[in-house]
């Protein structure tokens, strides 16, 4: 029987199963450990080790062994916690190894388990709740973790289980990223081991000044709503403060200028120097890197950063060899690494993300094309040596002699994992996923007068005809799609091949260009990612001439994806003739403080420009066919969205269809519902662009 491309992508999480992941290297580069699910269909990771002297892998840790029949079970918070990180997969999804390299550790369904890397054996430690996030000390004697609220610590051995912070109410929570860290910041960790396994520092977090949303289940009235508390766009964030707390539970608390940098974005404790933590102002303007003493939690400013639209936490801030201080920074419209206050990177490479710091240089993921990530070794002296080339995305872990060096590229849809130690012909890890039943035939072209990075696809066996063009974009801030990775496009090349030109157009914001790109969004969502789509309309019409049809123009996408493709057939129904939006963003008063105060600024002090970003204004203007999609479960772009600019399409007498789906949060669905929900969506934009016009 043959399987649908989309119920096969859902099947295989969009081809991610069976790729090896969260990569480590000892600190003696004679091994490296990862997660890998048995194949490319089965969600359930298991922990394999990898001897780079005999370049063969074995299976380290296999959740099914260890759980039986019980099978997996999961705890609200750790559900939530992986809502947040947009994890899909089972089984291990993280595991945590110690400095010596002994001593590995994980959770699984909820339980504490710890491995004797030597003697290659697996038990469970007797923790305390659900287990939450567990870190081994860098000495390997002990366990941290969250649960129920606290932190705790159990020895590696099984015994003395405390909890070193305990919550004083059921607002608070210690040892956990809070839910704006963890959902728009990149921070998903709450607590962080001192180099000598004696103390930790630990984000103790309070919603109780948060305002209460409530999800609930239309499809099971008998069921409660649940509870959320959401900061949303203009009200009280959650109140987190820093703790020093050592093993026999005496604390301190970090001080700073909290009213000032109310965000903590960044943390880090090496070996090398004192705590380092990055915080940032609430309109996220200005940020502070400050050196922490744990004796007396009195911080010291080791650099201020300020920005006239927003400072962006990339590469942690960390002490390196010889006590260097490193982090990155926007300088001359490039990001830069930044050492001891002096940028060592040139302004040709955009640094994307931070592989190690070393006694000569930092190694780092960069980029001259925006579509392309290398790896570049950036030395102190100023010199920049890429350790990889040609089109594609890398990426890279380092220990010891040995870097692992993770390959993408438009030649293949399958990627490359290679294991580099010495000038010897590198080992490779086997990728499991399962073959995709088609390559994409993609071609990556810059588009208009801005010269939009963008991918464009035909069906596979065009014959020359005229086609409706379908816009496929996500458009919002951060966010690139147009990288030069076959795997990204597979989507993308099953819309074509249901009849469609599809374009895939990175507009001003989506990130990869410097500064000046970036910060083109500010206060201005509707009207420029708009116009670069409109841009990119024009441009593949006249580039491509007979082959699209202008006058057919759909789009479609989730997320902001989901509020441009809306905002399109809105504003612009002279360019655009249908649209399929999911999960949409229709009144940012509605999303989070961070990620929208960020881009459009507090909504008391500048309504019209929460206004002029809003769809609902807009309802009385539709003229095009519009179908809304949305998870009544969602609790990053709840429901409330889609359903209030349904009821103002309704009071303006516009019709549309709205397509509620029960039990779905944000993340995908479960597969016959994301094949029948892909089927549904093609067939409306079918339906509308092929029509007689």
């Amino acid at each position: 029987m043959t399987v649908s491309y989309p119920r096969l992508a859902a099947r295989t999480v969009r081809f991610t199963l069976g790729v090896p992941r969260n990569l480590t290297v000892a600190p003696d580069g004679r091994t490296v450990r990862f997660v890998r699910t048995p194949d490319g269909i089965t969600r359930t990771g298991q922990i394999w080790e990898y001897d780079v002297a005999t370049q063969t892998e074995s299976l380290l840790v296999d959740p099914a062994a260890l759980l039986g029949e019980d099978g997996e079970q999961l705890s609200a918070e750790e559900k939530s916690r992986r809502e947040r990180s947009r994890e899909s997969a089972a089984g291990v999804v993280g595991y945590d190894v110690d400095a010596t390299g002994r001593w590995l550790c994980f959770p699984l369904s909820g339980r504490l388990w710890a491995t004797h890397l030597g003697a290659r054996s697996t038990r469970e430690l007797p923790a305390h709740g659900s287990v939450i996030d567990p870190r081994l000390d860098p000495t390997g004697r002990r366990i941290a973790y969250a649960s129920e609220g606290a932190l705790r610590v159990i020895g590696i051995d099984g015994e003395d289980d405390r909890a070193l912070a305990e919550p004083e109410g059921p607002t608070q929570t210690w040892g956990q990223a809070e839910f704006i860290a963890a959902e728009e910041m990149e921070r998903y960790r709450g607590f962080w081991w001192a180099p000598d396994g004696r103390s930790l520092l630990v984000e103790r977090s309070d919603d109780a000044p948060v305002p209460v949303w409530h999800i609930s289940d239309p499809e099971h009235p008998e069921r409660p709503g649940i509870q959320q508390r959401y900061p949303a766009a203009g009200t009280v964030n959650a109140e987190v403060t820093l703790w020093h707390v050592s093993l026999d539970g005496s604390r301190t608390e970090i001080q700073w200028d909290r009213d000032t940098f109310e965000y903590l974005g960044r943390v880090s404790w090496t070996e090398h120097g004192s705590p380092v933590i990055h915080v940032l102002s609430r309109d996220q303007r200005r940020s502070q890197i400050l050196s922490v003493d744990v004796e007396t939690g009195a911080t010291t400013v080791l650099a201020e950063l300020a920005d006239d639209a927003w400072v962006d936490l990339t590469v942690t801030p960390q002490y390196g060899p010889g006590g260097r201080l490193v982090w990155a920074e926007d300088r001359e419209d490039r990001r830069r690494i930044v050492v001891d206050g002096d940028a060592i990177s040139d302004v040709s490479w955009q640094i994307r993300g931070l592989v190690g710091v070393y006694d000569d240089a930092v190694i780092a993921t960069a980029s001259q094309e925006p579509t392309e990530v290398q790896v570049v070794r950036f030395g102190y002296d100023g010199s920049a040596t890429p350790l990889t080339e040609g089109q594609g995305v890398h990426g890279a872990v380092a220990g010891g002699p040995t870097t692992v060096i993770t390959r993408a590229t438009l030649a293949s849809s399958v990627p490359e994992v290679l294991v580099h130690a010495g000038d010897d012909t590198p080992g490779r890890l086997e990728v499991v996923m399962e073959q995709p039943p088609f390559h994409p035939e993609v071609e990556l072209v810059r588009l208009g007068e801005r010269e939009l990075r963008a991918a464009v696809l035909f069906p596979r066996e065009h014959d020359g005809s005229s086609l409706p063009i379908l816009m496929d974009p996500y458009g919002g801030p951060h966010a690139q799609r147009v990288m030069a990775s076959a795997r990204m496009f597979l989507e993308a090349q099953w819309l074509a091949d249901q009849g469609f030109c599809v374009v895939v157009a990175d507009g001003r914001g989506t990130g990869g260009r410097g500064h000046e790109w970036d910060r083109a969004i500010l206060d201005s969502f509707a009207g420029v990612t708009l116009a670069d789509q409109v841009d990119a309309v024009h441009a593949v019409a006249e580039r491509y001439g007979e082959r699209v049809d202008a006058s057919r123009v759909g789009i479609t996408g989730w997320s902001y994806g989901g509020y441009l493709s809306a905002l399109a057939v809105l504003a612009r129904p002279d360019i655009f003739h249908a649209a399929v939006a999911g999960a949409p963003v229709t009144e940012w008063r509605l999303y989070d403080t961070c990620y929208t105060e960020r881009y459009l600024g507090d909504p008391s002090t500048q309504p019209e420009v929460y206004d002029a970003n809003s769809l609902l204004p807009l309802a009385d203007r539709l003229e095009r066919p519009l179908m809304l999609i949305h998870g009544l479960a969602d609790d990053n772009v709840v429901a409330a969205h889609t359903l209030r600019l349904s009821s103002a399409l309704l009071a303006a007498g516009k019709p549309h269809t709205v397509l509620p789906l029960s039990g779905v949060t944000h993340m995908t669905p479960q597969e016959t519902v994301a094949e029948n929900l892909k089927l549904l969506q093609v067939d409306f934009l079918r339906t509308h662009l092929t029509r007689e016009r």
